[in-house]
């Protein structure tokens, strides 16, 4: 047991850490001219953020079923929801940008001339500080509930 919750630990920490560098990534990306290229490359990088959200939920899960805190530690534990509740809304923040993101992507691949509009870019470029800066309270919850607070 010792193993399998090391090692379910270990790749959620890894895939949290991902999923922080893409967040990065696509607002480092996002900034004043977008060239096609740029545009599908960050199509790309955010539907990574879907697979990599998406697996955080599994290996999440796994560890509240199979880690050694058993699933009552997690159930019960004020500071675990607060931390779901903070991914959720991380979540949320990030549907703008990858609608965005799909819909750029497939008007520049038809029309070479193709311009994001600056208001798009500008809200796309707020939902993803917002994810960001949302996203720095899941460690902050994290070190709190592996230290036994809100049980």
């Amino acid at each position: 047991m010792d193993t399998t919750d090391l090692l379910l630990a270990i790749a959620h920490h890894l895939l949290v850490f991902s999923l922080a560098g893409i967040i990065g990534a696509e607002f480092v990306l996002i900034r004043g001219d977008l060239p096609a290229a740029t545009l599908k490359r960050l199509a790309g990088i955010d539907r990574h953020y879907g697979i990599i959200a998406t697996l955080i939920v599994i290996i999440g899960s796994c560890r509240v079923f199979f880690g050694l805190k058993g699933w009552e530690f997690y159930v019960y534990n004020w500071v675990f929801w607060a931390k779901m509740v903070v991914f959720i809304i991380v979540g949320l923040l990030s549907i703008i940008p990858t609608v965005r993101f799909i819909s750029w992507s497939r008007q520049a691949s038809g029309n070479t001339s193709f311009s994001v509009p600056a208001g798009e870019l500008a809200s796309v470029k707020s939902y993803i500080r917002a994810e960001g800066v949302i996203f720095l309270l899941i460690p902050v919850f994290a070190a709190a509930m592996a230290r036994g607070y809100g049980y």
